[in-house]
């Protein structure tokens, strides 16, 4: 009997293992399928690399000047089409890289409220989505256009719609802006082309920044001609004078001054001074550079209040501005102050002011002193 119950045990055992063992292979098969897909994942990612690498090494020998014909088998170009890139050596221009620097802020300044924030130009605004955003924000206007696009048809189709827009508001002529930019070179992450955009944006819109002055950028133009590829070096001017490109407004004694007249200009500085220092010293404050004194508010709206005689509450306006925003809101609230008093609106922009704009400045402060002038 104890002998019988051992065996039988045994047997027990032996078929207890063999179930273990198929409850275990059971166990670990989803493993395996988990490592597979793992595997799997991981040959997509290396191929999304390679072909990656290869769009990148493509780019790079469009962007080389000396491209050699041999080379036409390299990029589907119908006969006649063109293709253009910025040389190398211009993409690491200081003023380039500094271009992009302001318009990719001022960008993240407009669009702040949709918590939408750029870092790359040309991987960010090639597909309509955030250049989208920014016609709506800066023209006040809804598009009809499709919050999110897959698909490169859906992407050029919405940043047709978005670039017909921007060229009414623009009121450009058909044949200026497909010179500069069109559908297909912003959706093939064409730099110059979106940075023409972006400025041209910026000048219409009035944008408070201030351009690095006389950009210019070198571009390789790559040309199929008789089945070889053909190039050419093109020079594209992206920023002349920031006067130039603020545009013609209505002229003013200021402006007269400063073209035809610049020596003056500093007996005109002189008085400005000797008239605001006259009210500020009473409360023993004084300017001595016209020039950035006043680009925070703080003094504008100090000498408001004494030359209307209250007191401005220090609550109403940032006595230590220490942000563009905060410089803008003291500046926007001197000058409601000085229409409060009977001064007709500024010409000049509070954004103008705070961008150093001395030109803007003198004609703020020289309004006062036309009407405060005989003030004690």
């Amino acid at each position: 009997m104890s002998c019988f119950t051992t065996h039988e045990a045994k047997e027990n055992d032996e078929e207890d293992s063999r179930v273990f063992k198929r409850h275990k292979t059971t166990f670990v098969e989803p493993k395996e399928d988990k490592d597979k897909e793992k595997e799997k994942k991981k040959e997509k990612k290396v191929y999304r690399d390679e072909v990656n690498e290869l769009q990148e090494e493509g780019k790079h020998a469009i962007d080389d000047p000396s491209l050699s014909p041999d080379l036409a088998g390299t990029f589907i170009l119908d006969e006649g089409e063109e293709r253009s890139m910025i040389e190398p050596a211009s993409r690491d221009d200081l003023k380039f890289k500094e271009l992009q620097k302001v318009l990719i802020e001022w960008i993240n300044d407009t669009l702040v409220e949709n918590r939408i924030i750029v870092k790359d130009i040309e991987e960010d605004l090639f597909d309509g989505q955030i250049l989208g955003k920014l016609i709506e924000k800066l023209a006040d206007i809804k598009l009809e256009v499709a919050e999110v696009t897959q698909s490169e048809q859906g992407q050029k189709q919405k940043l047709k719609t978005v670039l017909d827009t921007t060229n009414r508001l623009l009121n450009l002529p058909r044949w200026n802006h497909q010179q500069k930019w069109s559908m297909e070179s912003i959706h093939s992450k064409n730099i110059v082309a979106i940075i023409h955009l972006l400025v041209a944006l910026a000048q219409h819109f009035r944008a408070p920044i201030r351009f690095p002055e006389h950009v210019s950028v070198n571009v390789v133009v790559v040309q199929r001609r008789d089945g070889q590829l053909a190039t050419r070096k093109v020079a594209e001017e992206l920023t002349t004078t920031n006067d130039m490109m603020q545009g013609k407004f209505e002229r003013d004694a200021f402006d007269t001054l400063f073209d035809h007249a610049p020596d003056k200009l500093n007996v005109v500085k002189r008085s400005l001074i000797t008239f605001v220092n006259k009210h500020l010293n009473k409360i023993n404050l004084e300017v001595t550079d016209l020039d950035t004194q006043f680009a925070d508010g703080v003094y504008l709206v100090l000498l408001m209040g004494l030359l209307e005689g209250y007191f401005v509450p220090l609550y109403s306006f940032h006595l230590t501005p220490d942000s563009f925003d905060q410089k803008v809101h003291n500046v926007q609230f001197s000058l409601e102050l000085m229409q409060d008093g009977g001064l007709p609106k500024p010409k000049a922009r509070p954004e103008d002011i705070v961008n150093l704009d001395l030109k803007a400045n003198l004609r703020v402060l020289y309004n006062l002193f036309t009407k405060y002038k005989h003030l004690n």
